[in-house]
């Protein structure tokens, strides 16, 4: 198993560099023990003008069949055919790109400690690999699946089939390439491509994978993997087709390229789901109602729970609430709904119930609340009818996704709040501009209600993650100036317990697209505030939104 790395130079910036990136000296051979054979690294060539430096690994045909090869889960399918009678001691695959990483492992970290500096250049490169397996399974190899996993990353790609037997020519092509890779960049970047591309090339490892293999996986294609066009199924096949790591991977990996392009860390979007199982609103005593009673969503201003009120507990706000948004959407007749902003996925599963739905979406940026939503919605082991009616996808709603089009309806229930306010034009473009819904349902807190919550300190949001709350004229003009400017027309209802003074504690607003406003819109308040006018003047900036409600003050602020 051979690979060579060459690189060119002057007399001012010699070749020869690439020694002390590699650390390795380039008037010795050096040997190396691995755990399948012995890995050589030598240098056929060291000038000024070029430097080429080769592995050789010698793998020990022996050692492999007594480590289990092909045995169990994992195994290479070649060893399941004949354990010694293979192409593993030749073909690139998996055993070089461990021993790519053993050898030069303090090349593949971009340290240089003898030369500062020098591993964050960017150098011209050639590498050479004699023998690699393309193997398709479906997946469209050879040498298009080369080009496919190279060209993306800036290399130019040479890659032509080896002959079963050149004496004789006509046995044909065998299912190997002779692979040459030139481009310009950092050699710990090159490393670390061919360390999780070729046994991605090859589509089989010769150790078990494990869960760890995801952050081996994600480690390795820090700064590139994120944003390849074929990262499906590169996690795929370099995870041997396990599709839960797989699953895993992805989703860490669409959440590094939402943090990337907006210039904040991935620990940020990925919220949703509060480790501690507390409330999100921490700071203040237990929720009591008014005249420090204990507030019950649905009993109206000042009432007091009778004896039987545990008996007869009424609804709590969060099922009033996927109870008005179910009424909008049967009212508009949805069939196909996107639920966007889905957290852990309660609303999900209320529609599911309803046979009149037959398709839902669930989109959140958190890939923690997509699997708490698919292990409470018990995805794995849901009827395959059933299953086929809910799809969960990772996604920023600030940013246009084709995904979100073509759906009868929309939800984006306790979901604006959580975005800072010049960002919420983004996701008005994305959602009303974009996706285009025939109707979009969005609900959000009624800031005048807080004060009927006695332990919410005056001023305080219901959430720690709400980044603003909304009085009723402030959502109204918000709602009334999003539809016109994207062609619906809204409706304005309130949820919950009607208080004379406050209104609602919940405000719904059912945008219809190019349909009259019809009766059921409340009387508009004299007046907005500069809040909603700072709204409308307000850019649009990319960004995450996820619904990161827990319990909160409102009595049960979830979805």
């Amino acid at each position: 198993m051979f690979i060579s790395i060459s690189t060119t130079g002057t007399a001012e910036r010699p070749a020869t560099d690439l020694g002390y990136l590699l650390h390795k000296h380039p008037g010795k051979v050096q040997r190396f023990a691995t755990s399948h054979g012995e890995a050589h690294v030598f240098y056929p060539e060291a000038t000024d003008a070029v430097c080429t430096a080769a592995l050789l690994l010698d793998i020990d045909p022996v050692a492999l069949v007594r480590r289990g090869m092909g045995k169990g889960r994992g195994g290479s399918p070649d060893f399941a055919l004949a354990q010694y009678v293979n192409d593993r001691p030749y073909a690139a695959s998996s055993l070089l790109a461990v021993a790519l990483r053993t050898v030069f492992r303090t090349a593949m970290k971009g340290v240089c400690e003898n030369r500062p500096g020098l591993a964050d250049e960017t150098r011209p490169l050639r590498i050479v690999l004699p023998a690699v397996p393309a193997n398709g399974s479906g997946e469209g190899g050879g040498a298009a699946m080369v080009a496919r996993l190279f060209e993306p990353l800036g290399w130019q790609v040479e890659a032509a089939p080896v002959p079963l037997d050149e004496t004789f020519p006509e046995w044909g092509e065998s299912r190997y390439l002779r692979v040459g890779l030139a481009g310009t960049l950092r050699l710990a970047d090159a490393l670390q491509q061919l360390y999780v591309l070729l046994p991605v090339l090859d589509g089989a490892k010769h150790y078990w994978v494990a869960p760890d293999e995801v952050d081996k996986l994600l480690a390795a294609g820090e700064g590139w993997l994120a944003d390849h066009p074929e990262r499906a199924l590169i996690a795929g096949r370099y995870l041997a087709r396990r599709w839960s790591l797989t699953r895993r991977a992805m989703q860490r990996l669409e959440l590094a390229r939402l943090a990337e392009a907006d210039d904040r860390e991935a620990e940020e979007f990925d919220n949703a789901v509060d480790d501690s199982g507390e409330t999100a609103y921490a700071t203040g005593p237990a929720l009591t109602g008014p005249a420090g009673q204990p507030a019950v969503a649905g009993a109206t201003s000042g009432s007091v729970p009778g004896p039987d009120a545990a008996a007869a507990k009424p609804p709590s706000l969060a099922e009033q609430r996927r109870a008005a948004i179910l009424d909008a959407l049967r009212e508009v007749g949805a069939a196909r709904v996107a639920d966007l902003g889905c957290g852990q996925g309660e609303l999900i599963a209320a529609l599911l119930k309803d046979a009149r739905i037959t398709e839902v979406l669930g989109v959140d940026v958190s890939s923690r609340a997509l699997s708490t939503a698919a292990r409470k919605l018990r995805l794995d082991r849901m009827s395959e009818r059933q299953a086929a009616r809910v799809g969960l996808v990772q996604g920023a709603l600030t940013y246009t996704d084709a995904r979100l089009k073509g759906y009868d309806a929309a939800v984006l229930s306790e979901v604006i709040e959580h975005l800072d306010l010049p960002r919420l034009p983004a996701l008005e473009q994305a959602v009303l501009g974009v996706a285009r819904p025939s109707a979009v349902v969005v609900t959000t807190p009624n800031a005048e209600y807080n004060v009927r919550w006695e332990s919410l300190p005056a001023g305080h949001v219901r959430h720690a993650d709400h980044r603003f709350e909304w009085d009723r004229a402030q959502f109204r003009a918000w709602a009334e100036r999003a539809a016109a400017a994207h062609g619906y027309t809204v409706v304005i209802r309130p949820v919950g317990p009607q208080d004379p003074e406050v209104g609602a504690p919940t405000q719904l607003a059912l945008f219809r697209l190019g349909t009259p406003a019809t009766a059921g819109t409340a009387p508009a308040p004299a007046g907005v505030s500069a809040a909603a006018s700072a709204v409308t003047a307000a850019g649009a900036t990319n960004s995450d939104v996820t619904n990161s409600d827990a319990t909160t003050p409102e009595g049960g602020d979830t979805r």
